[in-house]
């Protein structure tokens, strides 16, 4: 099972000192909390897609990019791509050229996003959010797997022969989520496609999430990908831990109290109770999300949101030495324990390559100026193993 932490790179003040930082700093924090992931065994740093104050993170692939610079083990993914407001042409290129510099180490969360004001921004409209994430993920996903594509759609000019490039690597596409909150047509969109399904419930109660996870699975297995508990999961979350948990509930709370994502709403109290977010000892965390597979089945993917609400970054980094420390190793013996072996791991970059019987070169050559016919690629190179 996969554990590790995504980021919405909000630029929160913190409210204990004063202290707002700057959209350099958070950029910067981000790129140093990813590091962080790597090096205390985590295997998944995210990044949302933001276009609008008070967030940074308008350019995943930039940023993703430089980490995979940085780094030599960690997937690099998205939480999430904007399906519905990026041209689909874009996010093939632009991930394929991630997933060849990264050496494999990229997949997706496609998501519709919550800020609503996204939409006309992009010259889209808002009441076209689910026909749009269906239609660009189509054409996306053709995009990946044929060489030349025509397509004619409601939403984007129609394209005629066109070659997406770089070729995905290997001959094989990034692995995709389709994120969602609290939308039954993704959960079918995913189903459909046999993709992952990433429910972010951080701010939802157990009785909600079973419920979406439920509807993926059985129509995952009604569209003929295999058995309902072979469906890829992947859900939120979110914890505040210290030694004591009284320690732990006194330093958060005034963070939570005045936060936007949370403030001047429910008591932590509540908060806590209602939905996944957990204040408290390290085994505290431990209990509340080994207890997961009891509402949703063995699941392949937990990612946590840390950096949020105006903490610091050395606070930020202090409780992912927790999460790699003292919490994943037991959750990793827990999820692992009575999981059945026909349930699959998340998908990697070198399972997906053997999955299509080895390495091939995607490479798609320009036409012969004396033939007219496309020159011939490698056929088959050895499996690599993922970077």
């Amino acid at each position: 099972m996969q554990f590790g932490v995504f980021s919405v790179g909000d630029v929160t003040l913190d409210p204990t000192t004063g202290h707002l930082p700057s959209e350099n700093e958070r950029i910067k924090a981000q790129v140093a909390i990813a590091r962080k992931v790597e090096e205390v065994g985590l295997d998944v740093f995210a990044t949302g897609e933001h276009h609008n104050p008070p967030f940074v993170p308008s350019s995943p692939t930039t940023l993703l990019g430089h980490i995979a610079a940085l780094t030599e083990r960690i997937v690099l993914s998205t939480a999430t791509t904007l399906i519905t407001t990026n041209d689909p042409v874009r996010i093939a290129e632009d991930y394929a050229m991630l997933q060849h510099l990264a050496d494999g180490r990229v997949d997706l969360m496609m998501g519709r996003g919550n800020t609503g004001p996204v939409y006309p921004w992009f010259g889209k409209d808002i009441r076209d959010g689910v026909p749009l994430a269906v239609e660009n993920y189509e054409l996306l996903h053709r995009l990946w797997r044929e060489d030349v594509v025509d397509f004619s759609g409601r939403f984007r000019t129609a394209l005629q022969s066109f070659t997406s490039t770089p070729r995905p690597l290997d001959g094989v596409a990034p692995f995709v989520w389709h994120g969602s909150i609290r939308t039954p047509e993704i959960a079918e969109q995913a189903a459909y496609y046999g993709d992952g399904f990433f429910h972010n419930n951080i701010f939802w109660p157990v009785t909600h999430t079973r419920q979406m996870v439920q509807r993926y699975r059985e129509r995952f297995e009604h569209y003929g990908h295999g058995p309902a508990d072979t469906a890829i999961v992947g859900l939120g979350g979110q914890f505040f831990a210290r030694e004591r948990s009284q320690d732990a509930v006194r330093e958060f709370r005034p963070y939570f109290d005045v936060a936007p994502v949370y403030g001047h709403g429910p008591s932590l109290e509540e908060f806590t109770e209602a939905t996944p977010l957990t204040v408290g000892s390290p085994q505290q965390v431990i209990e509340r999300y080994a207890g997961m597979r009891e509402h949703v089945g063995h699941y392949q993917r937990q990612l946590f949101l840390i950096d949020h609400a105006g903490l610091p970054l050395s606070t930020v980094l202090e409780q992912i030495e927790v999460l790699g420390g003292q919490i994943v190793p037991v959750l990793r013996r827990e999820m692992a324990a009575g999981r059945p072996a026909h349930v699959p791991d998340a998908p990697t970059h070198a399972s997906l390559v053997a999955a299509a019987g080895g390495a091939h070169d995607g490479t798609v050559h320009a036409v012969d100026a004396v033939t007219g016919r496309r020159a011939e690629a490698d056929p088959v190179l050895e499996p690599q193993g993922q970077a």
